[in-house]
């Protein structure tokens, strides 16, 4: 039996929200979208947070909820693209869970997030150069915190999915 949570980490368009929902079916976990979480509580957009309270603010609330997190049990998470970049997230997230990182070539990211507004990190910069940049830099950070590592370009979500079932010995519905 893994440790209560999985938590999927990885830069932003690398399937966190595709393959969150692949495991809730698969294994009946329960699920949190952090991102959709903080939008929900706070009643706004990111984009609105990152313009009227700034990162830094955005960045406390992903770490609170992190911490709220580790205490439920049998629920797969899909951290936000920065929540790694916290040391303290990690730390946290090790303690109760498995972290599986989702990696993505640039050019499959930028193929997955181009028509999106809502990622205020690259609403200026959508191109796989500047993608390829900003993985590059958070790539030792999300390696690091890796327990495993799973690519997900030109993969079905049932194929991932199966892959981290039997990387990680996850029963069917382990309700």
């Amino acid at each position: 039996m893994p440790k209560k949570q999985i938590y999927l980490t990885g830069f932003m368009g690398t399937g966190k929200s595709t393959i969150l929902n692949c495991l809730h079916e698969i294994c009946g976990l329960e699920k949190i979208e952090m991102d959709e979480q903080i939008v929900r509580e706070e009643g706004m957009s990111i984009p609105d947070i990152f313009a009227e309270k700034g990162e830094e603010y955005f960045r406390n609330l992903e770490t609170n909820l992190v911490k709220r997190i580790s205490a439920i049990e049998n629920v797969v998470v899909s951290c936000g693209g920065g929540t790694v970049m916290r040391q303290c997230n990690v730390e946290e997230m090790k303690k109760s869970g498995t972290i599986v990182l989702l990696t993505a070539e640039p050019q499959t990211v930028y193929q997955r997030v181009k028509g999106s507004h809502d990622r205020p990190l690259l609403e200026k910069n959508m191109n796989p150069e500047y993608i390829g940049g900003l993985m590059e830099i958070r790539r030792p950070k999300y390696e690091a915190a890796a327990d495993i590592v799973v690519k997900t370009d030109g993969r079905t979500a049932k194929e991932i999915c199966l892959e981290i079932k039997e990387r990680l010995k996850l029963d069917d519905n382990q309700k």
